[in-house]
């Protein structure tokens, strides 16, 4: 087979074999050099994201266990700041900020949800290569996700909406409950004391009806 490339004003041909090879990489060449571009000084920018990771409560005895699972995602050794939780007594409470690759906040929930008695969130904000993301876990609801906007606002996806709609039509559950899902209320409902019983802060208690 005769394959016949223009360049640079002069025809060239090269019939098959290694030949063809050798003048597909010279052209390439020609190429990345008219785009300004050389194999010596493409560079490529790593994508990452960063964001939070709420511990809410844990047993004194599990807290280093979770910077040990933080550390194994991360890559590097983590030393959190441990204060008592008043709306749970004898918990604790950390706040973390992480930067790291896309799906980070993912693998920080895998690495935590094992763990009964423990209340967790891990936020991620969105990136050039991923949606943000938010993760909840409580020992009653067990773990909760949801893709965020740029403004923290939950996208729920065309097809879970579909389903809620589907099972609100059929008398399966109300169609009010079902959207409070897909928006993590019940998740928000029970952690809504943890997040703000800082020492010091007003606290308001888990027997409380809000």
């Amino acid at each position: 087979m005769v394959f016949t490339i223009r360049n640079l004003g002069a025809d060239e041909e090269v019939t098959g074999g290694t030949g063809c090879q050798a003048l597909i990489r010279r052209v390439t060449g020609w190429q990345s050099r008219r785009s300004g571009e050389t194999p010596s000084n493409r560079m490529e920018v790593p994508v990452t994201t960063r964001g939070v990771l709420y511990v809410h409560s844990a047993p004194r005895a599990l807290c280093p266990h979770v910077e040990w699972a933080v550390a194994g995602v991360l890559g590097a050794r983590v030393k959190l700041d441990w204060i008592r939780q008043p709306a749970s007594p004898g918990t604790w409470r950390a706040e973390f900020s992480w930067q790291g690759d896309p799906g980070t906040a993912s693998k920080l929930a895998s690495a935590l949800r094992g763990w009964h008695l423990l209340r967790f969130e891990v936020t991620a904000e969105p990136c050039a290569a991923a949606e943000g993301e938010r993760y909840s876990s409580t020992p009653e609801l067990g773990i909760f996700h949801a893709v965020t906007g740029m403004h923290g606002d939950i996208l729920i996806p065309e097809d879970r909406l579909r389903a809620a709609v589907g099972r609100a039509s059929r008398g399966e559950s109300e169609l009010e409950a079902e959207i409070a899902k897909l928006l993590g209320k019940p998740w928000d409902d029970e952690l809504e004391p943890f997040r703000y019983a800082g020492e010091g802060a007003p606290v308001r208690w888990l027997h409380q009806v809000v």
